[in-house]
């Protein structure tokens, strides 16, 4: 059993400090994973408990009970009673922690932190730990609507908390704003283990606009930010409260302008971290400190073939497939910058086939993107109906009131083979995204029914 995970459920540091800005104490957390404790023990072991609360002192609290229980909790991506219903399907789960109302399937049995009263509270530092064993599964939607779960254990979940707590220097006068839900790998780690391993207090608001975003800043004196480049974007030139001291970007790519616009306007650096549900973190890009390119992280080991990374990790999934010696190939095509940094060059799996050709959507999402007035693009396969494979259609952000698509079609189809030009261009005033800032691939298909 590894000392980090011991001193955690010995409840470390100042009972009385806040883990929730204003509200919950780490006393409190403590008490109800005791709670929570006494709870799983009289559940069926084999069967995996859904986490469908959104107050992170209770998912901190069940994190807590799971780890010292061996209990593995599943967490869902969203709370719409369709995807509930698929991680119900896969896993199997009877029994789910909540906070209000979830629509789940009839049977289920519900537990709310006030329920917890009933169960006798097992304190956790009697209790050991499997650094090995599973703790969460988290489930992803994916755009084709194909649900993924991928296991997470104790070591994965924590040793990357801690290792990126020390990186840099997280404590106990931090408060962590986080613009992103704990049901994403990046948001449980910055909202929720982070601030737990650490001391640092986490504010409970998940802000979404710019104005909320900067509110919320000042009025709890947030010193780390924790967000998504679309968020960053919305900010625009906006100057938040001089308390930040340091933020953090993932779940997607953040574009060099809104980095030097953001970091220009209020002085401190945005650490773009780069990894997957799967992977965990891999590497990070500091362009404040001139960092062009991503450095993998000192705790993973890095090959690059053929322009495809591979990489050893101690926070990689249990579930990712790994070679004889353990190198899992990861989904981006990227280029080697010198002896220590790579350069991302879009995913693997963005070639598609159009009527037997082969189509890059980064290519052409890259050639979109370059034109005058086009201030941000994605481009998508969608099944064509004749059968003959899939058709490409492209979704457009512009710069101004009004864009004529006749000169974008004339740059691409210059440009482009017949089978990669974008059947349908549509112009709109913003590109959808969900509650972990990425772009919402099913709201976008929607948009072309």
């Amino acid at each position: 059993m590894e000392a980090p995970f011991t001193d955690l459920l010995q409840e470390s540091g100042n009972p009385e400090h806040q883990f929730i800005a204003g509200a919950a104490t780490r006393k409190e957390v403590y008490d109800l994973a005791a709670k929570f404790l006494g709870c799983f023990l009289e559940l069926d072991a084999k069967k995996p408990v859904c986490l469908a609360a959104e107050g992170r002192d209770i998912i901190a609290a069940a994190l807590l009970a799971a780890a010292a229980s061996g209990r593995v909790l599943a967490l869902p991506h969203s709370f719409s009673a369709r995807a509930l219903r698929q991680m119900q399907d896969l896993t199997g789960f009877r029994t789910a922690i909540v906070d209000v109302h979830r629509e789940l399937s009839h049977g289920t049995r519900c537990i709310t932190p006030e329920d917890t009263e009933k169960f006798t509270p097992v304190p956790l530092a009697d209790c050991s730990v499997d650094p090995d064993a599973e703790i969460v599964k988290l489930f992803t939607g994916g755009s084709t609507g194909a649900a993924k779960i991928w296991s997470k254990t104790v070591h994965n979940i924590f040793s990357e908390a801690r290792f990126m707590a020390t990186r840099y220097g997280v404590c106990e006068d931090d408060r962590i704003l986080a613009t992103i839900t704990p049901y994403h790998i990046y948001g449980l780690l910055f909202s929720v283990v982070i601030p737990l391993v650490a001391g640092a207090a986490i504010i409970a608001e998940s802000p979404f606009f710019p104005a909320e975003i900067a509110d919320c800043v000042e009025e709890h004196s947030a010193t780390i930010l924790a967000s998504v480049p679309a968020h960053y974007r919305a900010l625009g030139g906006r100057t938040l409260d001089s308390s930040l001291r340091l933020a953090f970007s993932s779940a997607g790519m953040l574009p060099e302008d809104d980095n030097k616009t953001f970091c220009g306007q209020n002085r401190i650096e945005v650490v773009e971290v780069y990894g997957s549900t799967e992977t965990g973190g891999l590497a990070t890009r500091n362009r404040a400190v001139q960092e062009r390119f991503f450095t993998p992280l000192e705790a993973v080991s890095w090959r690059i073939y053929k322009e495809r990374l591979y990489v050893r990790s101690p926070f990689l999934s249990p579930d990712v497939p790994v070679d004889n010696e353990n190198w899992f190939l990861c989904g981006d095509r990227v280029l080697q910058e010198g002896d220590k940094s790579f350069s991302l060059h879009g995913r693997a799996d963005a070639i598609t086939k159009v009527a037997g050709e082969r189509v890059d959507l980064d290519e052409i999402r890259d050639l979109l993107q370059q034109q005058k007035g086009v201030a941000e693009c994605v481009v998508i396969p969608l099944a064509d109906s004749s059968g003959r494979g899939n058709r490409i259609v492209a979704l457009v952000r512009s710069e101004e009131d009004s864009l004529d698509i006749a000169p974008l079609k004339l740059v691409l189809s210059v440009s482009l083979e017949p089978a990669a030009m974008p059947k349908i261009i549509r112009l709109v005033s913003h590109i959808p995204v969900n509650k972990n800032g990425k772009y919402d691939r099913e709201a976008i298909t929607q948009l072309f029914s």
